[in-house]
């Protein structure tokens, strides 16, 4: 595959992600919390034979804001790999760049959020937002093994 090929193919997978992401937060509150929910009952089904397992409320907590960092993580990785697809792209900004777009589109999601019924934005969803595009974009330099210049 041609590089110009190679990196449209790769922002293509960005943006199919983000609609998915997208599609995650037009959701109802209701609807987002009842898939949060389903996902709860099966994992407390699953952990109930360990000693001390957590309460419904808080694993229910932990599987919300996990999916949060889980689906940035994604994102991150993504974004930080079709930015390297481009020519001369190397140091910091191979890093720091792939962070920020995911960063703004993570707050940009919070925004959406506040026009869908029974949700709304939150700073504390950005923060773990930026925590997984973090992991997302390290992932991948670790990965590609690149040296960091300044």
């Amino acid at each position: 595959m041609a590089p110009t090929a190679r990196s449209a193919a790769r922002w293509l997978l960005v943006i199919a992600w983000m609609a998915v992401i997208f599609a995650f937060s037009s959701q109802s509150g209701t609807g987002s919390g009842g898939l949060s929910l389903r996902i709860t009952d099966a994992l407390s089904g699953t952990l109930a034979w360990l000693p001390g397992a957590i309460d419904a409320d808080t694993l229910q907590f932990l599987v919300r804001k996990g999916a949060h960092m889980a689906e940035y993580l994604v994102l991150g990785a993504l974004v930080a790999w079709a930015w390297r697809a481009r020519p001369g792209t190397r140091g910091a900004g191979a890093i720091l760049w792939p962070f920020l777009i995911t960063v703004a589109y993570a707050a940009s999601d919070e925004f959406h959020q506040s026009f869908v019924p029974g949700r709304g934005p939150a700073v504390t969803d950005v923060l773990i937002d930026a925590l997984g595009a973090a992991a997302g974009v390290g992932l991948v330099s670790l990965i590609r093994r690149e040296p960091v210049d300044d």
